[in-house]
């Protein structure tokens, strides 16, 4: 209905341009919003307001011109001038109970469209470096862009999903020197374990793994792994000296084809879990992108080349610098250094030019808030290599932060000290834990209540909808129970019987189900559709306390029994879409 009242406006403009009283080259955003008040009618619109200087009007005279030259519609009651110059429309009540009908109808497909297009995206979200397993940290960032995705796919969007896997640099070398490290603990060889290492339980379990296979295969004794290595922070020296002497050490003695293995062995078991994690999460991607790809590619080379052919490159002190600044970033970055090592920017470069390369019309990144210094550089690379920046959105996603009685649960990956996405999702389960993850805003901070994510009362949200949905289930199994039948043909017949004000309420809050959709969509707000499906269950709610569903009456029986299935339907399409169970029985 909003998107025939906002044709009917356009209509009334192009009549007044006609007769001269607006300008023909006037091209207004007609915007039309839901009232908050059913006594100002269903919808209304501030097109008078926008219009009235350009045209030189009073607002509420231009509103008047713009009622005159509304066409005639079924739907349309009446409308109305409110305040200052509001447009106010008021539906058929009709109208407004088709809506039951068509949710009945339509079911699992009510609240799709295709504004979307058939439009290729690609959304990049967690992408988490595989040194160890996703923290409750990284929950929020997969559950807010499989959220996304599905918005974004029920509204007419071709969507990829795409996990980019940094299994290249420093961090893997420090996960491959950790696991070796602990491998040949487990052999007896009596060695430390640096500070700087990866110290999580799983390092020990890849090791394990290592021994069983390969047995002593990758031995050195202390002596030979420990000799000229520069002291640990503990003894004084620097953390990031020694762990990096450590790798070289580690590369000397294994060799690359041995050094390859432990490297693999590391990665391949985390990345493995990784990706059990996010599918039993939910969370499915379509692409597993490899970091080293890049290199297979020469990538980054031709990255580097291509901003250098454009003049976007010089060199200082041996080392390559992209010109950034000259596209607003703060300050020019390195892209090769003076020993001809690529940067990560290099790398991100290269990735980012690829995923320009395969064809998105959009491409959404979702970060982590700590990344927020990235994005200028990131832009100002994707316009130097003459892509279109406004193509990419770059979404930052505050860490949400653990509370269990009341107390901060303090997470560091590399210490081991941090709570999984897994051992979460055993505690609250899978369905409180996506949709807590996207109450908020990504951008906002978010406390993460176990013990309220735990509950089993109206104060949980999650349980309250779910339960609505349940109450619906178990009235309709109630009509068996009483030999009764729903008959919904007949229901549909009789809809006008619903005259409560509840039953106005509740149909009025399902009609809203498609815009909310729309747009929680179109702006990656999946807390938009959390608030509406908290409300309905609100509305569900009240509206079964206050009235009795299964009644004597047949036509009243059946048309009630439309509206909460309707209703039931609504909050299962819009709980699948934030990837949370509609339960039948609780």
């Amino acid at each position: 209905m909003k998107t025939g009242i906002e044709d009917l406006i356009d209509q009334a403009i192009n009549t007044l341009k006609q007769q001269g009283i607006l300008d023909a080259a006037l091209q207004p955003a007609i915007q039309v919003t839901r009232t908050r008040d059913v006594a100002h009618g269903d919808f209304a619109s501030n097109i008078a307001m926008m219009l009235a200087k350009p045209a030189g009007m009073n607002p509420r005279q231009l509103a008047q011109n713009l009622i005159d030259a509304l066409p005639q519609n079924e739907h349309v009651h009446k409308v109305e001038i409110a305040g200052p110059g509001f447009i106010n429309f008021f539906i058929h009540q009709q109208t407004t109970l088709d809506i039951i009908r068509t949710i009945l109808d339509r079911g699992d497909r009510f609240g799709t469209s295709e504004i979307g297009h058939g439009e290729k995206v690609q959304i990049e979200f967690v992408s988490a470096n595989p040194t160890g397993p996703l923290h409750v940290g990284h929950g929020r960032g997969a559950a807010y862009g499989a959220t996304v995705a599905s918005l974004m796919r029920a509204v007419g969007y071709d969507v990829d999903c795409e996990y980019y896997v940094n299994d290249a640099g420093r961090q893997m070398n420090i996960l491959a020197v950790s696991v070796w490290l602990r491998y040949l603990q487990q052999l007896d060889v009596d060695i430390a374990f640096p500070s700087n290492g990866y110290k999580g339980d799983y390092i020990l379990e890849i090791a394990a793994e290592l021994v069983e296979k390969r047995g002593g295969v990758y031995v050195y004794n202390a002596s030979q792994v420990m000799d000229g290595i520069p002291p640990d922070e503990v003894d004084g020296g620097d953390k990031e000296i020694h762990i990096d002497a450590l790798i070289e050490r580690a590369r000397q003695l294994l060799g690359e084809k041995d050094y390859r293995a432990v490297f693999e062995a590391g990665l391949d078991s985390i990345l493995a879990d990784i990706a059990d994690d996010l599918e039993e999460f939910g969370v499915h991607y379509d692409i597993w992108y490899s970091e080293q790809t890049l290199a297979d590619r020469k990538l980054i080379e031709k990255a580097v080349q291509q901003l250098q052919d454009a003049g976007h490159i010089y060199e200082n002190k041996g080392a390559l610098w992209f010109r950034s600044t000259a596209f607003g970033d703060e300050k020019d970055r390195v892209v090769i250094r003076d020993n001809g090592q690529a940067t990560y920017f290099a790398s991100d470069i290269a990735y980012h030019m690829d995923k320009f390369a395969r064809g998105f019309d959009r491409v959404i990144n979702i970060w982590g808030a700590d990344h927020h210094g990235y994005v200028p550089r990131v832009k100002a690379a994707i316009n130097a290599l003459g892509e279109d920046d406004s193509k990419l959105d770059i979404l930052l996603v505050q860490f949400a932060i653990l509370y269990r009685g009341g107390e901060r649960v303090q997470m560091s990956t590399r210490s081991g000290s941090f709570v999984t996405l897994r051992e979460l999702r055993d505690e609250v389960g899978n369905d409180a834990a996506r949709f807590f993850y996207v109450m908020r805003k990504c951008e906002q901070h978010m406390d993460f209540d176990l013990d309220l994510a735990k509950s089993q009362s109206n104060d949980n949200p999650v349980y309250y909808i779910q339960y609505a949905h349940a109450r619906v289930c178990s009235v309709l199994r109630q009509l068996a129970e009483k030999n009764l039948s729903h008959d919904i043909e007949a229901g549909n017949d009789k809809l006008e019987l619903l005259t409560e004000s509840h039953e106005t309420e509740l149909t009025l809050q399902l009609a809203k189900y498609p815009e909310v959709v729309e747009k929680a969509a179109i702006n990656a707000d999946p807390h938009l559709l959390v608030h509406y499906l908290r409300e309905l269950a609100n509305q569900f709610h009240t509206y079964y306390n206050a009235h009795q569903f299964i009644v004597e009456d047949d036509a009243i029986r059946n048309a009630r029994l439309n509206l909460i299935s309707a209703a039931s339907q609504v909050i299962h399409n819009g709980l699948k879409l934030l990837g949370v169970s509609a339960p039948e029985s609780m």
